[in-house]
C-alpha cells in the first residue's frame, strides 16, 4: 500500500510540478499616472501568458528610481523620464545600453504636458503665457520628485526660452512667476490631479495630455476641458529591465517579454485608448482625429540633451533648485 502511495504520488508530482514551474510574477514601478493604462495592458498580457502575474508599482518616477535602490525589487520599470532610468544605471541595476534593448530608444509610446481647465474656460488659459498671470493658480506636482512636473518645466522654460528670446533673466523671472502661483505641490501627477478636480484648487492642471484626455472623459465637458498650447516638449516614456533585480528572481526573459508586448499592434493600441501617443503607424492612423496637431520640440534640441538638463537643471544647486527654492 505505502508502494502505492508513493507511486501515486511522483505520478501526481510530474503534472503538478510544471504548473508551478510557469508560475511568475513580475513588479513593475511605473509612474504615478499611468495606474490605468496599466491595468489594461497587463489584463491583456496574462491573457496570453497563463500562470504570470503582473504586480504595480505607482509614484512620481524620482521616487520609484530610488525606491529601487534602497530595496523596491521591481523586475521593469516603466518610467517617464530617462534621467531617473539613469540614474539606476549609475546604481548598477540598469544596463548602460538600456536605450538599445527597445525601439524607439526604449520609448514605447509618447505624449507632451498640456492643460486641463474648468469648463468654459473662465480664466481664458490658452499658453505657457497665462501661468504667470496674478489671476492664475495652476496646479502641477513637485518637479523634485515627479517626472511629469519635471517635464511641465522644461516645456514651460522651452516656451519662455521663445517668447523672451532667450533672455535668462526674464526666463527666471517667468518661471519663478509660475511656481509663485502654485497653491501646493503634491508628490506625483495623480495626486496633483485629486487637487484640482476633487479639491476643485486651482484654475489650470498643467500634466501629460494622455492624463488631460482620461480626467475629461471621466468627468464630463461640464466638467473640465482639454486645451493644447502653442507649443509643449515631447514627452517620452522610457523603459527597462531591472537587470539586478530580474536576475536575482529569474524573470530576464519574462521581464523582456512584458515590454516588448506593449510594442505590439495590440499594447499600442491599449496605449492610444489611453491617450498616448504611438509611433505603430497603423494604430496611429486608426486615431488620428482625436490628437490635435501640436507642435513639439525636443529636450535634444531646445536643451542639449538630457545630460545636460541633469546638470544644469536637475542637479544640486542647479537651476531648478535656485527658482524652486524652499517651497
Amino acid at each position: 500500500m505505502s508502494r502505492l502511495l508513493i507511486l501515486g504520488t511522483a505520478i501526481a508530482a510530474l503534472f503538478v510540478t510544471p504548473a508551478m514551474a510557469q508560475e511568475q510574477k513580475l513588479l513593475n514601478a511605473s509612474y504615478d499616472v499611468a495606474r490605468e493604462l496599466f491595468v489594461s495592458v497587463n489584463e491583456a498580457f496574462v491573457k496570453s501568458h497563463p500562470g504570470v502575474t503582473i504586480d504595480q508599482s505607482h509614484a512620481g518616477t524620482s521616487k520609484q528610481a530610488r525606491s529601487i535602490v534602497e530595496g523596491l525589487e521591481a523586475d521593469v520599470v516603466t518610467f517617464n523620464q530617462s534621467t531617473d532610468v539613469d540614474f539606476l544605471v549609475k546604481q548598477g541595476f540598469v544596463s548602460d545600453n538600456w536605450t538599445a534593448e527597445f525601439p524607439n530608444n526604449a520609448s514605447p509610446f509618447y505624449s507632451f504636458p498640456s492643460f486641463l481647465v474648468r469648463a468654459g474656460n473662465p480664466k481664458n488659459i490658452k499658453d505657457w503665457g497665462d501661468l504667470a498671470r496674478d489671476d492664475v493658480k495652476a496646479v502641477f506636482p513637485n518637479p523634485k520628485t515627479s517626472g511629469n512636473a519635471r517635464y511641465t518645466y522644461l516645456a514651460a522654460y522651452a516656451w519662455a526660452k521663445e517668447a523672451y528670446q532667450g533672455d535668462e533673466e526674464k526666463i527666471e523671472a517667468y518661471i519663478t512667476k509660475v511656481f509663485n502661483n502654485v497653491p501646493v505641490f503634491d508628490t506625483g501627477g495623480r495626486a496633483s490631479t485629486t487637487t484640482f478636480v476633487e479639491r476643485q484648487t486651482g484654475d489650470v492642471l498643467i500634466t501629460f495630455e494622455s492624463e488631460t484626455r482620461g480626467i475629461a472623459k471621466q468627468y464630463g465637458a461640464d466638467k473640465v476641458e482639454g486645451v493644447i498650447p502653442s507649443v509643449s516638449l515631447l514627452a517620452e516614456f522610457p523603459v527597462a529591465v531591472v537587470d539586478k533585480v530580474a536576475k536575482k528572481h529569474g524573470t530576464e526573459e519574462l521581464a523582456k517579454t512584458y515590454l516588448d508586448f506593449l510594442y505590439t499592434e495590440e499594447g499600442q493600441r491599449i496605449a492610444a485608448q489611453f491617450g498616448h501617443r504611438v509611433n505603430n503607424e497603423k494604430v496611429a492612423a486608426e486615431f488620428k482625429q482625436e490628437f490635435p496637431e501640436i507642435r513639439l520640440v525636443k529636450v535634444e534640441d531646445t536643451f542639449g540633451g538630457w545630460a545636460k538638463v541633469q546638470s544644469e537643471h536637475f542637479a544640486s544647486g542647479g537651476t531648478l533648485d535656485k527658482l524652486y527654492g524652499s517651497r
